[in-house]
């Protein structure tokens, strides 16, 4: 008896001790990740051109005063909004690279592939250097915006009606990328002919930031960001049945004209909706789901969703950080710093043959 038993109990014990050490894994990085968040969060709150102690921040965080009134208002009123849409800007960025790499099979795509962030420039572009024409000298910070977020969205409306038409995603992809060239080529014409001024500001625009974020921002993010994250999580197990093929997904029971339209929808409004409040961030959907996936061992996208958030969020955060303070009084464009964090990363798991989906 014991001869015909060994065999059948030997395997389990094997299965459940590796579930338990990965599981194990999963749980350590997650918590690595989140740990990482909170610890840069408070720093970019802390550092700056005035420090504040990280004793007098947790204070005032968690609801208290600290030592100076002066401080706990800068705390408030600049830094807390600023490091919150960092948070949540790199988060939704993330979860965003993600699900495209998904859909396109392909490692190295990231959420401005399909002419996003070129769509939302040549809106940004159209009102800011085009002003001038209707004699219109002042633009706001929430007027660029409503623009940069129409712009995506018009971008976003082409590339669903083209996939209405193409079932080839490499297509698809072609597609998107020639679209955000036909953008970007009009808003070189737009500069061509505007005011050096407004030329200026547009630059700095397109360089990404999330200096001056302010609540009604942050809140506006937040509520879009956990609305369209939420969706894009209930879309994993779709999403794993993809990875091995729509033949395999459609006889899972996905309805893949509907999972190809959901997809396209939550990536491009994921990307969307950051574009609008901090420009183009360069480089963290690119990069970050594959630092989730090099650290859980897992294609997994249960597992990779939630890891993508708290990686993007803890990286945006540091990145942030490295541009307020390396050449401080100057502060560097956000995407500078991630695109310094990014294509290294990027190259490194070229070279290691580590960009499988």
């Amino acid at each position: 008896m014991q001869t015909s038993t060994s065999p059948v109990t030997e395997p389990s014990a094997v299965t459940t001790e590796f579930l338990a050490r990965r599981w194990k894994r999963f749980t350590l990085v997650l918590t690595l990740f989140a740990l990482g968040t909170v610890i840069f969060l408070v720093l970019n709150i802390a550092l700056g051109s005035v420090n504040i102690p990280i004793g007098d921040t947790v204070r005032v965080l968690l609801g208290g005063s600290g030592q100076e009134e002066t401080a706990a208002t800068i705390i408030r009123q600049i830094r807390l909004p600023r490091a919150l849409g960092a948070v949540l800007g790199g988060a939704v960025l993330a979860v965003s690279g993600l699900l495209l790499q998904v859909f396109f099979r392909n490692p190295i795509v990231g959420p401005f592939i399909l002419g996003i962030s070129s769509g939302a420039s040549f809106m940004v572009a159209l009102v800011l250097l085009g002003s001038y024409v209707l004699g219109v000298t002042v633009v706001g910070t929430l007027t660029l915006s409503l623009a940069s977020f129409i712009g995506a969205l018009l971008v976003m409306a082409v590339v669903i009606a083209v996939a209405s038409r193409v079932r080839d995603v490499i297509t698809l992809l072609v597609i998107g990328l020639m679209t955000g060239y036909v953008a970007s080529a009009l808003s070189s014409f737009l500069i061509a002919f505007a005011q050096s001024e407004n030329v200026h500001r547009f630059v700095i625009w397109t360089m990404g930031s999330f200096a001056g974020f302010r609540w009604d921002e942050v809140r506006l993010l937040a509520v879009a960001g956990a609305v369209l994250l939420t969706g894009s999580y209930l879309l994993a197990k779709p999403l794993n049945a993809f990875l091995l093929g729509e033949d395999y997904a459609r006889s899972m029971g996905v309805n893949i004209r509907a999972f190809r339209y959901g997809i396209i929808f939550l990536a491009c409004a994921l990307a969307a909706v950051v574009t609008a409040f901090a420009g183009p961030v360069a480089f963290i959907g690119l990069a970050v789901p594959h630092l989730a996936r090099l650290s859980l061992g897992t294609s997994d996208n249960r597992i990779l969703i939630p890891a993508s958030i708290l990686a993007g969020a803890m990286i945006t955060s540091l990145c942030d950080l490295l541009a307020r303070l390396l050449f401080a009084p100057v502060e560097l464009p956000v995407s500078a710093t991630t695109a310094l964090f990014g294509a290294p990363m990027v190259i490194l798991f070229l070279l290691k043959g580590k960009t499988t989906i």
